[in-house]
Formats: C-alpha cells, structure tokens, sequence
C-alpha cells in the first residue's frame, strides 16, 4: 500500500508541475489546461475508492485547485472541448456549483450546451425532478462523450424515486463504460440501496457481490455493509443462506464479523430469530468460538432475538452473560428492552388474576316460579318496592357483584401495568430500528 500511495504523490507532483528541481519543462499549476488538472483529480479519486487513504487529502487540495484554475482561465480555454467537459465533470465530482455558474456567465461563444449547463444547475441546487425527463435525454445523448458516465449517474440519481427500474438502467451504463473509478463504485453502492428500498432482492445480491468484489477497501464500504444488511434483514424470506455466505466471502474475517454482528442486532430488532441466530452463530465461529469480547457480543444479540422463541431460557442466559457496562447506549437499551419482555414472560401470574368470577345470577325458570310463590303470600311484598330490609339477604344477594368488581379492578391493573411497560419497550425498538 506504501508503494502504491508514493506512485499516486509523485503521478500528482509530475502532473501539477510540482517536480523536483532539475526536471526541466515542467508545466505550473497555473498554466495547465483544466482537462489536465481534472486528469489528477479523476486519478486521487478513484485511488480514494481502491483504498487509499492518503488521498483524501490530495482531492481536497486538487478541488480546491481546479476551482481556481477554471476562474483564472482565459475565455479562449473553453474554445476547446476537452476543458468544457472539465468544467462541467468538476461540478458533477463535489466541486463549487458557483464556479459553474460564473463560466456560464462570461461563455459569450457558446461553447458550454446550456440544455446540459441548466439541468446540472437545477440538480445541484436539489430541483433535479423538475428536468428529470430532460436530463434523462440528455444523457442518453452524451452517453458515449466523456461526460457521458457522470450525466448517466446524475440521471439515476434523479430518477430513483420516480422509476426506480429506469435508474437502475442509467446505474448500469455509468458503471459499465467506467470500470474500476469512482463512478463505477457509486454507481454500485447506489444500485444495492434503490434494491433494498423497492425489494428487487436478487439485482440487490448481484450489486452486492460485485462490490465487494472490487471495492471492498473504500471509505463508503461501511455505507455498503449497512445498505447489504438492510436488504438481507428486510427481505430475509427471499435470501438463502448460502447467498449470505457467498458474498461475505470476499471479506477477509475481521469485515465479515463486522457485518454478521450488524445482521444479528438489525435481526434481533426486527424480531427475526432465525436469522439472528444465523447472523451470530457466524460471528461467534468467526470470533475464537464465542471466546472474546466479539463471540459475547454475537451470543448477545442471539440471545435478544431468543426472547420470542421457545428457548427463552438460554437467550436470557446469553443477555445476562453481557455485561450492560461493555455495551454502547444503544445496545445497553436493547438489553433492558429485551430483559423487560423476558420478566413480563417469566413473571408468575397473581392469584387475583386466576380467580373465576361467578357469573350474573340471571333469573331462571326455578326462581321465577318460586319468586311468584313468595310474592303470592300474604303480607308479601312484590320485589323492586323499598319494603326489601338491609340485612344479610340483601348483603348475600350483592356478594357475587362485589366479587366479579374486585376480580376486574385487579384485572384492569394487571393489563394496564403491561401494557405500559410493553409501549416502552416498543419505544426503545422503534428508536432502535431508526
């Protein structure tokens, strides 16, 4: 990697002019032509995606250079073409949408294509949906000039939430005509994402192993490990294992227990045991058999999505084998979530809960033709008249009532309690899924 890093500072140096003394006919960094410039600036970036770290930097300084470099060229530069698509490849690439704007305004020769210049201006300024008929045609236009892949790019940016199959069209021909460059990387990472979202899970899969095929050392990897364990996750029953596996392949050990460790805890969350339990036995084989802190972290997880599973025994053991002060705040309030639902599951039930209420004494046929006796008899009083006397008939006629009252009262507490401790639990999870 060394030796790699030490080609990309002198390739920079050489073309910038930056030479050592006794290189003689060096160009200066203010007499290159934009379209040389934007050559090392294509250079750094794609060395950003194939892993090199040190070119962060680089690309920092070669943007800001460039900007001033295109605000400093004579208006005779943009009569050739090469430094019209630098200029426009600069704003498509993180450069300052004002610098556009400012060629534009002096272009008196008409050298930008204002249908081009005013569908970037739209979509840099987050209007892109309003040109999206018109960037989409644009680009298939300038698909084989050497914008072609950044306006394909674009495009699919704009079109993903409107048609997301088309996007992926645009997707493809962008990562096709740049193999190995910045483009082709986000062109990949982006596709897996509108896959994950519309659950078009086997292009997911195929984009999926192709990035880790040929980027697995970029910055943005992480970005791809969350967007592949979202498709995973959210579309589990369309998945196989042996998918799963296939592509995590390429991995080397340590990113391979980084992403099953995240699919067991999005797993664990959703209420997923299966895959849970798939996602942490792979961590734990990963990790020395469960012996160091990552193999306790992955029982962890397995253990939370084991709440809902009939071995809730052995997932409590797994939660409380964790100690909460290693865990982060929000794994410490995955824990307690699942640590409440376990007790409220454990929890023995309270005698006043069990107790069968008599029902209503509803009149029968009996009583009624006894009532009617009674009421028959002389100096009887006819029932619902306030010759009925307090005493213990009355009191024994009530009992059945007071009883079913004081069994629905203690009910109501119970379900009532339960059902706020179960509304929190669901807080913290859905805090937790965001």
């Amino acid at each position: 990697m060394a030796r790699i890093q030490h080609r990309h500072r002198v390739a920079l140096a050489l073309t910038l002019g930056m030479v050592m003394p006794g290189i003689a006919g060096a160009e200066g960094p203010d007499s290159l032509p934009p379209y040389k410039m934007l050559r090392s600036l294509e250079f750094i970036q794609d060395s950003v995606v194939a892993g090199d770290s040190s070119a962060g930097e680089m690309q920092r300084f070669m943007l800001s250079t460039i900007d001033e470099r295109l605000r400093t060229a004579d208006k005779s530069a943009f009569d050739d073409s090469r430094n019209v698509d630098a200029a426009l490849i600069y704003a498509m690439s993180g450069g300052n949408p004002a610098t556009l704007e400012y060629l534009m305004s002096r272009d008196l020769n008409g050298n930008f294509d204002n249908r081009v210049a005013d569908v970037l201006r739209k979509y840099l300024n987050g209007k892109g949906l309003l040109v999206v008929n018109t960037l989409a045609d644009i680009a298939r236009e300038y698909r084989d000039k050497k914008i072609g892949p950044y306006l394909s790019l674009v495009a699919a940016n704009v079109m993903s939430a409107k048609n997301p199959k088309a996007a992926l069209k645009f997707y493809d021909w962008a990562r096709l005509t740049s193999p190995g460059t910045i483009v082709e990387e986000s062109a990949l990472r982006r596709s897996l994402a509108l896959c994950a979202d519309t659950g078009m899970v086997r292009e997911g899969l195929d984009y999926a192993q192709r990035y880790t095929r040929r980027f697995l050392h970029s910055p943005y990897a992480s970005q791809f490990a969350n967007l592949f364990v979202q498709l995973v996750v959210d579309h589990d029953t369309d998945v196989k294992q042996q998918d799963i596996i296939d592509i995590l392949a390429f991995m080397d050990p340590p990113r391979q227990r980084e992403i099953y460790l995240r699919m067991a805890r999005r797993a664990a969350i959703a209420g997923k045991a299966d895959l849970a339990a798939l996602a942490s036995g792979r961590a734990q084989a990963i990790s020395n058999d469960g012996g160091d802190a990552f193999g306790a972290l992955a029982g962890f997880y397995g253990g939370v999505a084991g709440v809902s599973t009939p071995d809730l025994g052995a997932a409590v053991r797994n939660i409380d084998q964790m100690p909460a002060g290693e865990l982060n705040a929000q794994d410490r309030a995955l824990r307690d979530a699942a640590k409440a639902v376990a007790d409220e599951i454990l929890r023995e039930p309270e005698p006043t809960s069990l107790t069968q209420v008599s029902p209503p004494n509803l009149p029968n046929q009996e009583s009624t033709e006894h009532d009617a006796a009674v009421t028959n008899q002389p100096g009887a009083q006819s029932s619902g008249t306030a010759g009925v006397e307090e005493g213990a008939p009355a009191k024994a006629a009530h009992a059945p009532d007071e009883g079913r009252q004081e069994a629905d009262s203690s009910f109501k507490a119970f379900v009532t309690t339960s059902r706020s401790k179960l509304d929190a639990i669901d807080g913290l999870l859905k805090q937790e899924s965001h």
